[in-house]
């Protein structure tokens, strides 16, 4: 937990950053802003990358082991560096990446939809991927370097939920969390221009948000 109340200070420094390229709210109707409607969004800042690891472990903490996710990562040796660091925590953990031949990825996706597996880590090739399985909390280990990838990660999550619960509503329960480090904290200022959207610092009493 300390990890967390580390972030929690730190957003401080992420926001002293940032001031300048302040989010600006635009209330006219855009596609982009309606396909992240009723997406709860976070961020926690993070000092340096190399916290990322222990941060996510406490979140976990907080929010029980049993939580399924998908978490994205910008490279597929990043993907497989934090597969193998999550199951040394006795976490079940699925990869997904481009490098994968479509019968392993049928196979790693069954088991996700069976909750064979807890945690989904994934690239951003997940988008090209059909699930037909509720996701109700999205993890950016990294945000994404390319802007519309931030759209393909939480929208395809969303439209499966929806899809699943039977609803062609945007609204859902779905929470996404960014791990942001100082040096991405414009980026992450980007992404909310650009989606005309805004991402708050996480709350503490976050476990209560994120449904099951």
């Amino acid at each position: 937990m300390s990890n967390l109340i580390t972030a929690f200070k730190f957003h401080l420094m992420i926001m002293t950053v940032t001031v300048t390229g302040m989010f600006v709210p635009n209330h006219g109707e855009s596609i982009m802003t309606s396909s992240l409607e009723g997406v709860k969004q976070f961020y926690i800042a993070i000092e340096e990358d190399g916290l990322k690891l222990d941060t996510l472990s406490d979140l976990y903490e907080e929010l029980g082991f049993n939580r399924q996710a998908i978490i994205y990562c910008n490279t597929q040796r990043k993907v497989d560096w934090l597969s193998e660091k999550m199951a040394d925590r006795d976490f079940s953990v699925s990869i997904m990446h481009a490098e994968l031949d479509q019968q392993d990825k049928d196979r790693i996706m069954g088991e996700f939809r069976s909750r064979s597996s807890q945690v989904l880590i994934s690239t951003d090739s997940l988008r090209d991927i059909e699930m037909q399985q509720e996701v109700s909390l999205v993890i950016n280990y990294d945000l994404p370097a390319n802007i519309e990838n931030y759209l393909h990660r939480i929208g395809r999550s969303g439209r499966l939920f929806s899809t699943l619960n039977g609803s062609s509503s945007s609204t859902s329960k779905r929470v996404v969390i960014n791990f942001v480090t100082l040096s991405d904290a414009r980026h992450m200022k980007d992404i909310e221009n650009h989606y005309h959207t805004q991402i708050d610092v996480l709350p503490m009493d976050f476990a209560d948000l994120i449904e099951e």
